[in-house]
């Protein structure tokens, strides 16, 4: 699918769920809970992001090596090689993305800003709705209804 990531930006909105790399994992757990997200970009003072916080972090990172959530700040436990995406990287090369490296967030950088985050869930979403309408327009071309469609 060609579809350039703006178009999904453009319906699902630019905003994006950050956290200070300084504050504690305690923080971020609650926000995450609270926004029902998986992840949190991690941005300095100028909102560039430095790293991502997701729940893996929080499971491997965390849970697993038995840290103290109230007393680490966000900035030790992150990923800090963090992959991201230009507005007109296509819906197939994020899901290209999203399998080769194992990961689930993109931010979507747009000379040098940050333009918004697309999740898997947000492709898979997009990409059902396009399997959705192509079935409808199908169905109505085999039914010699073109005008069904619309």
């Amino acid at each position: 699918m060609s579809t350039p990531l703006s178009l999904l930006l453009a319906h699902k909105g630019a905003q994006v769920a950050m956290i200070s790399p300084e504050e504690s994992v305690a923080v971020a757990v609650h926000l995450m809970n609270e926004l029902h997200i998986g992840a949190l970009l991690v941005t300095d003072d100028e909102r560039r992001p430095v790293g991502i916080f997701t729940e893996r972090d929080l499971l491997r990172r965390v849970v697993g090596e038995g840290i103290d959530l109230m007393a680490t700040p966000v900035g030790k436990v992150m990923t800090t090689e963090v992959a991201t995406v230009s507005p007109a990287t296509s819906v197939d090369e994020a899901m290209r993305l999203f399998m080769e490296r194992r990961i689930r967030h993109l931010p979507v950088m747009e000379d040098g800003r940050l333009a918004g985050l697309i999740s898997i869930g947000d492709v898979n979403r997009w990409q059902l709705t396009e399997r959705e309408q192509e079935a409808r327009h199908l169905r109505c071309y085999i039914q010699g209804d073109p005008a069904c469609a619309e």
